[in-house]
């Protein structure tokens, strides 16, 4: 069999060699609890304090408005969560093709007694301006709005700019899950007005069960747990020093590339999708009319079995997926190809190819020639 094919970075990406020895560094020399006054704690807390502001560098923030957490879930949770606490009573509103982080809390909240608003979205994914426009215009205010800067199902990204300002002009405090957009496409708190903003390092190279929220300054949120005070109490618990290494570490390393190597991948993509539209008859590309990540390409294979189909490109050597790799497993309906009106029975199982820095001309040569086939061999 042909040299493995990983076209599944969206769900997770490889630990770059510079981020893994900066965290064995700081699991072998500074394994100090930071919190303690003795050298030890010292040189720990030194090094948790290098990471918080060399993360913040990368996405324009101020160090203290950074806070280190397990990964993206529990930031998203923590977003929401800590807005809800603040306003028992209010409504919260998100899109309606969020991740399941962020659709999950929501929706959890609403079983708590808040209103729940999902916003519509267009049939690229795109969401509803004017049904944001008239929710934030209505007399009772969200506790906060959430709608994610790129999805991590079709690569769709949102107008952020747009969604914080109209935000920033109601009071209303803003969130976006950033997981899938940094390292990809500009993320900066000093350029757009988000207020909460929501990351994970192993999307970009970075361990898995790390990642950060950033809250910008004045922005209130109640903490989740209670415990010794760690990040300014919102995240108490022992840091994890080596986790936040890292995490800065693939920040930084993935905002160096990003320049070149987005746009290398950006080709890729389009050389795949343009082979594979040529190659299976009546594929279809979702998303196809929005501004969507270089990295992100899916489609539909009508009449093809959504199982087999996976299936049968792992049993070729070749790892993709039919959307987000945060569910029980099961390939069932997506519910963004849903929210933007993709009738599964009409289009077809989706399939979602995911490009990381490894991806190579000859990883597409491969999956040009074998998807064909495998979707013929697979259709009902």
């Amino acid at each position: 069999m042909s040299d493995p094919v990983y076209l599944d970075h969206a769900a997770t990406t490889p630990l770059r060699p510079e981020a893994r020895d900066a965290m064995l560094a700081a699991l072998d020399g500074r394994w100090g609890n930071p919190s303690s006054i003795h050298r030890w704690g010292r040189d720990a807390r030194a090094a948790l304090d290098d990471a918080r502001a060399r993360f913040a560098a990368v996405i324009g923030a101020s160090p203290a408005e950074i806070v280190f957490t397990r990964g993206g879930t529990e930031a998203d949770n923590m977003a929401l969560w800590g807005r809800a606490r603040l306003a028992p009573s209010a409504p919260l509103a998100c899109s309606a093709v969020e991740h399941s982080a962020v659709l999950n809390a929501v929706r959890a909240a609403g079983e708590a007694g808040h209103p729940v608003h999902l916003l519509p979205v267009d049939g690229n994914g795109l969401v509803d301006l004017d049904a944001l426009r008239a929710l934030l215009a209505g007399e009772e205010k969200p506790a906060v709005v959430s709608v994610m800067w790129a999805n991590n199902e079709v690569g769709a990204m949102q107008p952020v700019r747009e969604i914080a300002a109209l935000c920033r002009a109601s009071g209303v405090v803003f969130h976006s899950d950033a997981v899938q957009a940094l390292g990809k496409v500009p993320v900066r708190a000093d350029e757009v007005a988000a207020d909460l903003l929501a990351f994970s390092a192993h999307k970009l190279g970075g361990p898995r069960g790390v990642g950060a929220l950033y809250v910008r300054r004045g922005t209130a949120i109640q903490p989740m747990l209670h415990g010794g005070g760690q990040e300014r109490g919102m995240r108490p618990g022992t840091e994890d020093v080596a986790g936040a290494i890292a995490l800065a570490v693939a920040a930084e390393l993935a905002a160096a590339e990003r320049q070149t190597l987005m746009p290398r991948l950006a080709a890729l993509r389009d050389r795949l999708e343009a082979e594979l539209f040529a190659r299976v008859p009546g594929l279809v590309l979702n998303a196809a009319g929005a501004p969507r990540l270089p990295t992100i390409s899916n489609v539909s294979v009508p009449g093809a079995d959504a199982e087999m189909l996976l299936i049968g490109m792992d049993m070729e050597g070749i790892a993709v997926s039919s959307g987000s790799a945060c569910s029980s497993g099961a390939v069932t309906p997506s519910h963004v190809l849903t929210a933007m009106g993709v009738a599964p029975q009409a289009a077809g199982p989706s399939v979602r190819f995911s490009l990381g820095r490894g991806t190579t001309d000859a990883d597409i040569d491969r999956v040009i020639h074998v998807f064909p086939a495998v979707a013929e061999r697979v259709r009902l």
